[in-house]
């Protein structure tokens, strides 16, 4: 059984074969599929995603790093209102991105930390979007490491010193497409990451593996990742899938 820890399943890019493109994921062997939240306007997208494939869909809620803009003061009510409402299995995808707009790291940072604090108050993991932006995320976590804090480093590309330095948050590595690129360079020195550090992700649509590097990414290449991490580790793909499902349960208690 694979998990796949980070999928936009309810992307337009999916809109006119989901039904299909969830089958290839279930062939392919992934059998969980934990859903981020971007910002308000994809909220009863991940509802109705959710009321089709109860048993296999389990939802995120936050405000993504690049949707904090003017309104993100009403951006993070709104992820608060959702939390009253009902259960979700973690505060993601947050963070902070730098890579489209510099402009706004002051109030990313505050986005960032007030949705961990809220992770903390209902006792759940964060999972963490990074973009040209590992020393600033670095300065936010060490305010608030505590034995609460807790999550997943999404789409982790940075170097080995950086993954010691996220674990050490109490984070696992999210380990996707990007392990396959020939300049990816991440597959260096994973193998001195122990693999319960490790969970498989996608970030479908986005990061497709090789060779469907630059395409539309989906939950059955999730399969693609293992091969390689089987490859690096030295170990069969049933036991990657094996120890990356179960670092999963141990994040998201399910």
């Amino acid at each position: 059984m694979l998990t796949d820890t980070h999928t936009h399943l309810y992307s337009e890019a999916f809109a006119e074969e989901r039904p299909q493109m969830l089958q290839r994921a279930f062939d392919a062997g992934v059998q969980r599929f934990f859903i981020p939240a971007i910002d308000s306007g994809y909220t009863e997208a991940m509802y109705a995603l959710e009321k089709e494939y109860p048993s296999v869909i389990f939802l995120m809620m936050g405000l993504h790093p690049t949707s904090v803009k003017e309104n993100f003061e009403a951006e993070l009510a709104h992820v608060e209102v959702q939390f009253k409402k009902r259960n979700f299995y973690a505060v993601g995808e947050i963070g902070i991105d730098l890579y489209w707009d510099k402009s706004t790291l002051g109030i990313q940072k505050i986005a960032f930390k007030r949705q961990i604090q809220l992770a903390k108050k209902f006792k759940l993991p964060i999972v963490i979007h990074c973009r040209d932006a590992f020393d600033e995320i670095f300065e936010v976590l060490e305010t608030e490491k505590d034995d609460n804090l807790f999550g997943i480093f999404h789409c982790f590309t940075g170097t080995f010193e950086q993954a010691e330095k996220a674990i050490s948050y109490n984070m696992k590595l999210g380990i996707g497409g990007v392990v396959t690129f020939k300049n990816g360079k991440i597959d260096a020195f994973l193998n001195r990451v122990p693999l319960k550090h490790i969970v498989l992700e996608t970030d479908s649509p986005y990061l497709a593996p090789a060779p469907f590097r630059g395409k539309r990414n989906e939950s059955s290449y999730l399969a693609l990742v293992c091969k390689k991490l089987s490859e690096i580790y030295g170990v069969s793909e049933e036991e990657i899938a094996r120890i990356t499902t179960e670092n999963s349960k141990t994040v998201f208690g399910i």
